[in-house]
């Protein structure tokens, strides 16, 4: 089986497809990953050829924004009229123009190349990454998708009109078909009761959420040395951070640098709270940011494996985030920040697995902290949870099922 996968997005969807993409390439078949250039080293050590050709979540982002200011300053110009503000956009409408939008013809156009060398059988794609999926209309290839946080969140009806754009542009007959995306299927790794699709999509396969993403991944001595008589809370914020620190950089002038103040926020909350914290900062530097003795301030962490002993998850709310604290049933502190973060969170605090954190102020995270450690109906769920994803079978159990849809 010749296997063209394709990802997009942060390192939180490269994460979200690792599993999958590894148990294909551990059962002995070829895969091609293509990945914006950031997302390669999160497959690095693995048995697969990686293409960094596809573009970056943050360039796709300034494409979008460049085009629609474009289009109103013409609009402007045709009228006479003031150049209209750009429009109110909901999650749920960024995540549909990400899905769809312009961006994505190029995008086909790398992958197209890639697999006239390639040769797949099969495609297997982010299910934010949607190029993928014109590129196995064209060659005849059937697909099916992995899970993904933003992907739960694209509307599959509202994307039919803005994908035969697409089509259009690449000469490709129009679908008009909302299920096109899903016509051979979709993969998922958490139980049916906390599915986190937003729409009416086809049901899931599903798998069990890995307990190790990095395959040389430990815990470090310095965490694993941390005292026991109090509660153990991880934090951490995926690409979040280093994310906030770009658009402060790069985009639209902003007062503060936000990445800063959820930093302080979090340094803050943690360093009042009665625990001991872990806190990973990505990265960023901790200069001018009180921090107290109670708070381990590491660049990264084995987040995976301290979820697996943590009493408490400090989280921005990705996917994948959740899922690895779901497997690990850690109870989670949720502070969102954009794309699908405030939906899930949402989302999450229904379910019960946990809380909002409302403002991005050291008190509120302080409190919301204390308040969900002190909560034993939200540790009660999220140990059900834990339950149900346990009982799920092993990612390697889904290889046989893509066999089957690999042409000869």
């Amino acid at each position: 089986m010749r296997v063209l996968s394709s990802i997009t997005g942060s390192q939180g969807h490269a994460r979200d497809m690792l599993p999958l993409i590894r148990a294909i390439a551990d059962a002995g078949h070829d895969v091609l990953v293509a990945l914006p250039p950031s997302l390669a080293p999160v497959y690095a050590d693995e048995r697969v050829r990686v293409e960094p050709v596809l573009p970056e979540m943050h360039d796709s982002i300034m494409a979008v924004m460049k085009e629609g200011a474009e289009q109103r300053a013409a609009e402007a110009k045709r009228t006479g009229l003031p150049v209209a503000p750009p429009p109110e956009m909901t999650a749920f409408d960024e995540m549909l123009v990400m899905a769809g939008g312009p961006h994505i013809t190029p995008t086909y156009r790398a992958l197209m190349a890639l697999a006239l060398d390639f040769k797949p059988n099969l495609v297997v794609r982010d299910s934010a990454e949607i190029a993928a999926t014109l590129v196995a209309e064209r060659l005849g290839l059937r697909h099916i998708c992995g899970p993904s946080g933003a992907g739960d969140m694209v509307d599959p009806v509202r994307l039919v009109d803005m994908l035969d754009e697409r089509r259009a542009e690449l000469d490709l007959p129009p679908a008009h078909d909302p299920t096109a995306l899903y016509r051979f299927g979709r993969f998922d790794s958490v139980p049916e009761r906390y599915s986190f699709a937003a729409f009416d999509v086809p049901y899931a396969i599903r798998y069990r959420q890995s307990p190790i993403v990095a395959r040389d991944e430990v815990l470090s001595r310095e965490i694993a040395g941390l005292p026991t008589d109090k509660p153990l809370v991880a934090c951490a914020m995926g690409t979040v951070l280093v994310q906030l620190r770009q658009f402060f950089q790069f985009g639209p002038p902003q007062d503060e640098d936000p990445s800063k103040v959820l930093l302080q926020a979090l340094a803050g909350g943690l360093s009042e709270l009665d625990c001991y914290a872990v806190l990973a900062t990505g990265g960023l530097s901790m200069d001018g940011i009180e921090v107290g003795d109670n708070v381990h301030v590491v660049e990264r962490m084995a987040q995976p494996l301290l979820l697996q002993c943590a009493d408490l998850f400090v989280t921005h709310g990705g996917y994948n985030s959740i899922r690895e604290s779901m497997f690990g049933g850690t109870p989670m502190a949720v502070l969102p920040q954009f794309g699908d973060q405030p939906f899930h969170a949402d989302l999450l605090q229904k379910m019960n697995l946990g809380r909002v954190i409302p403002e991005t102020t050291a008190d509120v995270v302080r409190d919301t902290c204390r308040q969900v450690l002190s909560d034993p109906a939200i540790t009660a769920e999220v140990r059900r949870a834990q339950r149900e994803m346990l009982a799920l079978p092993g990612v390697d159990t889904v290889v046989p099922h893509l066999e089957s849809l690999a042409l000869p």
